[in-house]
């Protein structure tokens, strides 16, 4: 199988929150990696490839090196597939980012 990742992909297992707005719902989830071009996370709740979504996570600082670190991204389902584990009702999901913005704390708390 060849590498078709464009962009460098690190291991991050990070909080996320999972906003679908056509759905208007929200879910909790955790990321296992994470690159500028995708995503990918677990979590406990059905999707369908070509859902779009938006997420936000939290960047601890000291993953950062200085402070806490927002990212809100938008982006699409690509991929989804049942996870090797314990627990059947989690789903492995893979999301093509198509936007992102970062917002460093000190801009939330203005």
């Amino acid at each position: 199988m060849t590498e078709r990742r464009t962009a460098r992909r690190y291991d991050l297992s990070l909080p996320v929150l999972i906003h679908l707005p056509v759905e208007r719902n929200a879910c909790n989830g955790k990321t296992r990696d994470i690159s500028t071009r995708g995503v990918y996370f677990l979590i406990g709740d059905q999707f369908t490839a070509g859902s779009e979504l938006d997420l936000t996570m939290t960047l601890p600082a000291e993953v950062t090196g200085g402070t806490e670190v927002f990212i809100r991204a938008t982006g699409k389902v690509v991929r989804v597939e049942k996870t090797a584990g314990n627990d059947d009702r989690q789903v492995g999901v893979a999301a093509l980012i198509q936007r992102y913005e970062i917002v460093r704390s000190e801009s939330m708390k203005a």
